[in-house]
């Protein structure tokens, strides 16, 4: 091993400081010497045959800030990194495709994962060692990082032979989970069933959800009980779905003054969270809530849509088009929460008296929502319906529903004065897809143009700056131009998207652009068993270095929907919006392979289960005719009314939407046709037979 420092000419940090990531930026004022991932970094490890140290992160993690803050901006580090080692850092966002691969080894090799990911590599880009948060000296119940530099130093010198058998065995376990296969013989209808036995044996009957501390919000499996109710004409799962969406709202994973949803919930009850707002949250939630919204016409679910899409564009939106990735959870070093938290006395400045009795009680501040390390900060939460508020305390409904809403704004603008926590407005087209996908579902939903025409802004950006026919979407669109193609998730969440917005806006060009994708997905991502890489090297313009020369097959849903499942999903979709059965029997193809490798993956295999179910779910299509007011309500009602794959137009639809069995009438009057697959059913004129016929049309005998 050479004794120097890899060679680099230019000042420390300066590999970072003119990245596209702002996480990669930030990281360039540490006194650790950098590399972003390429040749350049593996190259100087195997000239010095020193070990890598690999950091994958993002400027959402609270933990990678702590990280940053603590062990990276430590001297002793820096001396022993700089001594010892080739140092790389990714923006998980950014790649990843880097981050699933090194996911996979650590989290075979320790059973844990998550972010800040901290590898060791041997100079070839092979796991030997790795975990996730490190401080800099022994605490937290981790060893430090000191003490663990000097250690892989020692044994990378004297005893290199034990830490290769490590990169062996993470080797052979990837193996063996790669080709283990389950019994051969089951249907999808067993594989079905078989999802959603464990996901109703992990339902929280106390605080629903699924799952206990750290508890996620999982929008697949919502749609998936959906389906069940639906398809087994069951109340069960329908209740279960209702009751989930609502314990979220109303919990302080949901942001109570400014909308939108944070990560996770770190206990049971959804009252604390973990404070980061994430695009992909946030879009896989609102497309869930619009589910529940046409479903249960909860007036609250309505107003949770509306909470995302305004947090949204205050804070993601890009007024040239398109969503930017995340907000951090904090807005200084060592913050923990504060911009969202309150103490009493802070809600008592902002309020007058009569208003702090009314909103401390509906938003339990002294109660469950405590920070555990600062209790006298108070997550806002819902703890009580505001009816029960104004009898604790002595006045009417009305009175206490009036104040109530004079505090969430006094309280809104109280915390816009305070330090906000940092926007990442990279714009990636997978989050942009899952976004545009929502926006336009939340659109047709409201009867608001102005969303659907966000979700067009977006996804005309992208067409026009990160498309070519050839090579499918770009995962980065950036000021110097495209670049990061051949990602699966990219091109099957915009395909999503445009399959989305072909049917809200029946425009036919955002069919043809859907098709194209589909199309280069299912010629270019196949892999073994007919299954969807993730990467297709072929179309991938980065380097194929360390774990990027292995394929992977993104088969679970972590906790959002896994790009096999989208893919088949999207087939599905299509199939309906442009009645082509081949669309439909490229899904049923993929799904069998799927449900062969996730047949145990509970809660992590519901989108699959799902998107299994949707093929035995004739697709429908409702026509609503005419002018006027009348017209007008038919098509409202039509487009809030929930059913699992349905598609709304007003007026004839033009090619390539029209179904087989509807014919031109020629008539100017008010009617709306419901058809189901190639069958359309006798004319309906009013609204509650339409929205009963809906609910039910296509549904199985299965009962």
């Amino acid at each position: 091993m050479a004794d120097g420092p890899p060679e680099h000419d230019g000042p420390r940090g300066s590999r970072l400081a003119g990245s596209s990531s702002a996480y990669l930026r930030a990281a360039s004022e540490q006194p650790i010497d950098w590399h972003p991932w390429g040749n350049e970094a593996f190259d100087a490890a195997q000239r010095t045959g020193r070990p890598i140290l690999l950091d994958i992160g993002a400027s959402w993690c609270h933990w990678c800030h702590v990280m940053d803050e603590g062990t990276y901006s430590d001297a002793e580090v820096a001396r022993l990194l700089a001594a010892h080692f080739v140092a790389i850092k990714v923006d998980r966002d950014e790649h990843p495709e880097i981050d699933r691969r090194y996911q996979r080894q650590v989290g075979a090799l320790t059973g844990e994962g998550g972010w800040p990911l901290t590898g060791f590599l041997t100079p070839e880009g092979d796991v030997f060692l790795g975990g996730t948060y490190y401080p800099p000296i022994d605490g937290h119940g981790r060893p430090g990082f000191r003490r663990l530099l000097a250690e892989i130093a020692r044994l990378w010198k004297e005893d290199p032979d034990k830490l290769h058998r490590h990169t062996q065995s993470i080797r052979d376990a990837l193996e063996r989970m790669r080709t283990a296969r389950p019994a051969a013989g089951r249907s999808l209808e067993e594989f079905i069933v078989g999802i959603l036995a464990q996901v109703h044996q992990g339902y929280d009957p106390v605080n629903s959800g699924f799952g206990f501390a750290p508890k996620f919000p999982h929008p697949t499996a919502v749609s998936l009980l959906l389906w069940e109710e639906y398809y087994r004409r069951t109340s069960v799962p329908g209740e279960r779905a209702r009751e989930n969406l609502k314990r979220m709202a109303d919990g302080g994973i949901y942001d109570q003054l400014g909308g939108g949803f944070h990560r996770y919930s770190v206990d049971e009850a959804w009252h604390i969270p973990h404070f980061e707002k994430m695009a992909s949250d946030n879009a896989a939630l609102l497309a869930a809530y619009v589910e529940g919204a046409q479903r249960f016409g909860d007036p609250r679910f309505e107003q949770v849509i509306g909470g995302i899409v305004n947090w949204v564009r205050a804070t993601l939106l890009d007024p040239e088009g398109g969503f930017g990735a995340s907000q951090d959870a904090d807005n200084a070093p060592g913050d923990d929460g504060s911009f969202y938290t309150w103490t009493r006395a802070e809600m008592r400045g902002a309020l007058e008296e009569p208003e702090f009795k009314v909103a401390s009680r509906f938003f339990g501040a002294g109660s469950d929502g405590r920070m555990p390390e600062d209790p006298q900060r108070n997550v806002l939460f819902r703890l009580m319906p505001i009816a029960e508020v104004a009898s604790s305390i002595g006045v009417s409904e009305t009175i206490a529903r009036a104040s109530l809403e004079r505090s969430i704004e006094k309280l809104r603008v109280a915390r816009a004065r305070r330090p906000q926590p940092t926007v990442d407005h990279a714009r990636h087209a997978d989050l942009n897809g899952a976004m545009a996908f929502a926006f336009a579902r939340a659109g047709e939903f409201l009867g608001d143009a102005e969303i659907v025409s966000d979700a067009r802004a977006a996804i005309d950006r992208i067409l026009e700056g990160a498309y070519r026919p050839d090579r499918g979407v770009a995962h980065r669109l950036e000021p110097t131009g495209p670049s990061g193609f051949g990602l699966l998730d990219d091109q099957v969440q915009i395909a999503r998207a445009l399959t989305e917005l072909a049917g809200v806006t029946a425009e036919p060009k955002y069919a043809r652009h859907a098709d194209e994708l589909l199309s280069l997905v299912d010629r270019e991502f196949r892999g073994e068993d007919g299954l969807l890489r993730d990467m297709v090297p072929a179309l991938y313009d980065g380097p194929a270095i360390g774990a990027l020369q292995e394929p992977s097959y993104p088969l679970e849903d972590s906790p959002h929907l896994a790009a096999n499942s989208a893919a088949a999903l999207t087939f599905l979709r299509y199939s309906a919006l442009v009645h082509d059965e081949r669309w439909r029997e490229k899904a049923a193809a993929l799904l069998l392979p799927i449900s062969a490798r996730v047949g145990g993956a509970g809660i992590f295999g519901a989108g699959a289960a799902w998107a299994a179910g949707l093929l035995d779910t004739p697709a429908v299509t409702i026509v609503v005719e005419g002018f006027g007011p009348e017209a007008d309500e038919l098509e409202r009602i039509a487009r809030r009314t929930w059913h699992p794959n349905r598609w709304v137009f007003r007026g004839t639809p033009p090619p390539p939407f029209s179904p087989p069995g509807l014919t031109g009438s020629g008539t100017r009057a008010v009617r709306a046709l419901v058809c189901v697959g190639t069958s359309c059913l006798a004319p309906i004129t009013d609204g509650a037979a339409l929205r009963e016929t809906i609910g039910k049309a296509g549904r199985s005998t299965v009962g």
